[in-house]
Formats: C-alpha cells, structure tokens, sequence
C-alpha cells in the first residue's frame, strides 16, 4: 500500500470548502432570525431609528432573504466539474445568481448603505460596494452574451469576491473585536471597506499574475 502524499493544492481547497460551508450555515441560521417577519430582532435592534421607514424595512428583508441563496448559486460557478458534466446547471446558476444580485440584492444593499453604522466612511464603503456588484455582475452577463468567455470569467470572480464580502466582513468584525476590543462603531468603519476591498485586491492580484504567467508562456515558445 503506497504511503498518502500530502497534496497542499487540496488541502486548502478542502479548507476553503469547509470554511465556506461554516459561513453559508452561519448566514442561514441569521437569516432564520427574521422568520417570520421580525423587525425586534439580531441586527435590526440598532437599526431601530430606521425601521420604520417602509423602503428600509423592504430593502433589508429583501437583502437577508436573498444572500443565502447568492452565496450557494455563486458557488457553483466556479466548480470545473459542474461546468464540464452539468453546462446546463452552470448556465441555470448563473442566471440565478445574476437576478439575485441585479434585481434584489445590489439594490437593497444600496438602500442599506445609505443608512449603514458608522457614519459617512461606512456609509460610503457599503454604496461603492452594492454599486460595484451590480456594474461587476452585469458586466459579466454582457461579456458572456457577447461570446468573450474570457472577460465573462474575470467579471464573475469580482463579482462573486464581492459577494464574500458577507463571510469576509463577519469574519474580520469577529477577529477584530476579539483582537483589539474597539468601539463599535469604529469596528464598523474598518469591515465596511477590509469586508471587501481586500478580496477584491486578492483576485485582481490573481488575474495579473496569471498574465503574467501567460505572457511568459508565449515568450518561451516563441523562443
């Protein structure tokens, strides 16, 4: 019996899985805190002073409810099996995926943005942020529509590391309160841009490395 090789491209793939698939359960299990509809609940406790207004109230239903199921159909997306053996799944997801966040989430994130903690600078963050998910997502529909596979699969992975943004932020909030122990407010103003800034900066990272590597690719078989 051969002995098993430590494979580090599959052991952080299994980690990205398993890390991902706490957080999707995690954002489950918030999102079953406002069923039924509860506005007395979790978050909405300090959102109190804005509540009231029926758009808020509409906004921020329509963004919890739909998360859950973006973070599950984006997913998808990025799976080289489903693409392969299941094209018309991919294309379905993709779909689902796309009129979540064009139709429900972008624009409620918008509306919530313009209310977010924190003030102006978090305020600000979460406007840019729901204003580039939208343009990123539709960008990727137009590219795909138009045959340019390549543009299409750059604009679903900004798209979808913006969608992180709703594991990212939690993630950081959590390691920078038990870190630093900060007002809260100020916790706000931080994960409002790290939430989705960093991996916005990890995939365009990403994509220039991988041109580079292509470019030298083509140098050596030119050569």
């Amino acid at each position: 019996m051969k002995p098993l090789k430590f494979n580090p491209s599959v052991f952080f793939q299994l980690c990205f899985l398993l890390c991902y698939f706490f957080f999707c359960v995690l954002m489950l299990e918030i999102t079953l805190q406002y069923i039924p509809w509860d506005t007395d609940v979790a978050f909405l406790r300090i959102k109190q002073d804005y509540i009231h207004l029926w758009y808020y109230e509409l906004a921020f239903f329509i963004h919890v409810f739909s998360s859950f199921w973006i973070l599950l159909a984006g997913f998808t997306q990025f799976s080289k099996k489903i693409r392969k053996k299941y094209p018309k799944l991919h294309q379905r997801m993709g779909w689902l995926y796309a009129l979540l966040i064009l139709v429900f989430a972008a624009p409620s994130g918008l509306v919530m943005g313009i209310y977010a903690n924190g003030g102006f600078e978090s305020q600000f963050a979460f406007c840019l942020l729901a204003v580039l998910w939208f343009y990123f997502t539709l960008e990727a529909i137009l590219k795909i529509r138009k045959g340019n596979l390549s543009a299409h699969q750059k604009f679903m992975w900004r798209s979808f590391a913006l969608t992180l943004s709703a594991i990212t932020l939690r993630a950081w909030k959590y390691i920078i309160v038990f870190t630093f122990q900060p007002r809260p407010m100020d916790v706000y103003r931080i994960v409002a841009w790290l939430g989705w800034v960093l991996n916005l900066l990890l995939i365009e990272i990403y994509f220039f490395y991988k041109e580079r590597q292509k470019k030298n690719f083509n140098l050596q078989s030119q050569s």
